[in-house]
């Protein structure tokens, strides 16, 4: 029986409805990862479990805002690996009640625009093996390499993330076991590996294209994040039918089925620690204490052990040397464009669209820390509209563009002491120059669409800082640098009694990495391997599904 999906409503604000009966677990925010951690440990284990949400929508980066006419997703752009079957398709099954479902984005889902060369990544294995090929002749054997690299790279990944979840001196002595193949990938960077394979930097620069999706150019990031990113679209991207807001709607029901609860306007200021074990957390607003045995942080790794844990507790565990070897990822722009007509009259594609200068991506990355301009930048177009079948139903006559592009919270500090809605009228100016630089990109890719904006309106690293919490606006939590790989800090489990860690950090960037997390936090907690319940407790296939995506398998090993 499929869980009624929650409705804005039922999410109250902790000022109106503070705290009086016990929990089992207290999850510090309401992103993927907190979500999922939360609706595991109710669903498997009966546990009562409280999320605290500081914004006054929950669902962190999955979470929509709306506007007269309008809604926009401000984090999802597309999800992969969600073939009928799947493990990311089954633990979403299970943590929505299965009242979560997918459009598939059709036979592109990503396309990669170097200068005014066009590069569409399309659906399936083969069908992108053959694609590269068709666009690289002679390259044949570095492409047939790359893909092999890719599955190399991911065989020991599930080693890897089980190493995080073994307890206490089990995991300190299975972790190098465990993880060493994985380790040898994900401590080189990309294009160490890819340059192995080939010396053609367009080839290169077209197989990164999609580096946005965790933040760090070739040079920079590991390998075994670029492996995750690209392996993860093979097989083609999904969207959320509804947009992203199904995801606490359909969640958070499963949450309060044992008894939890949901509060936002809820920020915590700090984890009380006594003795050396988390007991609850301190709230901003009131100072009130909640209790709880267990004690989640879905705020990121740097927010947790840098602010919300009491200081004498970090420096004796020297939580502040770990953090020392990890940096805060990239920050951005988001420019919500709204239409007054259908994505269908406005002939906007499913696929996104990656823009690029040229080929050099690590010196369009290094763009982004120079003087402020977003003509120069990378840029990401996404058109949630077009993706979702049931946005017309919402919004009759209306559609949604997204444009996002790389952006330091440098260009902004200056304006960090002020408040939201309330920066000044240079601040605004320095805005509204940097969306129409980003228009522009807009109509250089879909001239159609000149003349035809009903709105915009642009979110900078500032307002990412103010919702989310993040010190520099960052969007990815940590950086996916080699030396994050190497940290074995990053678990669930803390040296702290009763604190555990989810989210992003803990596996990857993005809605799959976080979700993930949550699965092994929740594990970790529960000690017990999660995975095999959740198949079990996955919703089969329908018949017609099973026999697509036989087919596409069938495809896949003929064209092999």
């Amino acid at each position: 029986m499929v869980t009624r999906r929650s409705t804005p409503s039922d999410f109250k604000p902790y000022r109106y409805h503070p705290v009086a009966d016990a929990f089992d677990a207290i999850v510090i925010g309401s992103g993927i990862g907190g979500l999922a951690t939360a609706a595991l440990l109710a669903r498997f284990g009966g546990r009562k479990v409280l999320v605290l949400e500081r914004h006054y929508t929950p669902g962190g980066f999955t979470h929509v805002f709306r506007r007269p006419g309008y809604e926009w997703d401000v984090g999802v752009h597309y999800l992969g690996n969600l073939r009928p079957g799947s493990m990311l398709r089954a633990v979403f099954d299970v943590i929505g009640d299965g009242a979560i479902e997918w459009a598939d984005m059709g036979e592109v889902y990503d396309r990669v625009v170097i200068g005014g060369d066009r590069y569409d990544f399309p659906k399936g294995r083969e069908n992108f093996r053959a694609a590269m090929k068709a666009h690289f002749p002679g390259e044949e054997a570095a492409i047939d390499a790359y893909l092999a690299t890719l599955r190399e790279a991911l065989s020991g990944l599930n080693g890897f993330m089980a190493a995080k979840v073994l307890p206490g001196a089990i995991g300190a002595l299975a972790a190098p076991l465990l993880g060493r193949k994985t380790l040898g990938w994900a401590t080189r960077t990309t294009r160490e590996v890819l340059e192995g394979l080939t010396r053609n930097q367009r080839l290169i620069a077209v197989l990164t294209g999609q580096f946005g999706d965790f933040g760090l150019p070739p040079s920079r990031s590991s390998f075994l994040v670029h492996a995750m990113v690209a392996n993860h679209y093979l097989d083609g991207g999904y969207y959320p039918v509804g947009g992203s807001g199904v995801f606490v709607d359909a969640i958070a029901p499963v949450i309060k089925a044992a008894a939890g609860r949901l509060l936002i306007n809820a920020e915590v200021a700090g984890i009380v620690v006594e003795g050396d074990a988390a007991v609850g957390v301190r709230m901003a607003r009131d100072g009130a204490v909640i209790r709880a045995p267990v004690v989640i942080s879905d705020a990121g790794v740097i927010n947790t052990f840098g602010r919300l844990l009491p200081h004498d507790v970090a420096r004796r565990h020297r939580l502040g040397q770990a953090l020392a070897a990890v940096r805060p990822s990239v920050a951005h722009l988001c420019l919500y464009v709204g239409f007054r007509e259908s994505a269908r009259a406005l002939r906007l594609p499913r696929h996104n669209i990656w823009v690029y200068r040229d080929e050099d991506h690590d010196r369009g990355f290094a763009a982004a820390g120079g003087e402020p301009d977003a003509a120069r930048v990378p840029v990401f177009i996404s058109f949630p509209s077009a993706k979702d079948p049931d946005f017309e139903r919402r919004h009759p006559g209306r559609a949604t563009v997204d444009v996002v592009a790389l952006a330091p919270y440098a260009w902004f500090e200056r304006w960090q002491d002020t408040h939201w809605k309330d920066r000044g009228e240079e601040y605004e100016a320095f805005k509204n120059e940097l969306a129409q630089q980003m228009l522009e990109r807009l109509y250089e890719q879909l001239p159609q669409l000149r003349g035809k904006v009903d709105r915009y309106e642009l979110s900078t690293p500032l307002t990412t800082r103010h919702f989310c919490n993040y010190a520099q606006g960052e969007i990815y939590g940590i950086a996916h640098s080699p030396e994050r790989f190497r940290q074995r800090f990053l678990r669930p489990a803390t040296p702290i009694r009763g604190l555990y860690l989810t989210g992003q950090d803990i596996v990857s960037c993005g809605v799959g990495g976080a979700l993930m997390a949550g699965v092994l936090t929740a594990s970790a907690i529960l000690r017990r391997n999660l995975l095999p319940a959740i198949r079990q407790s996955a919703p089969r296939p329908a018949k017609d599904e099973r026999k697509a995506d036989a087919a596409l398998s069938a495809t896949g090993r003929a064209r092999a």
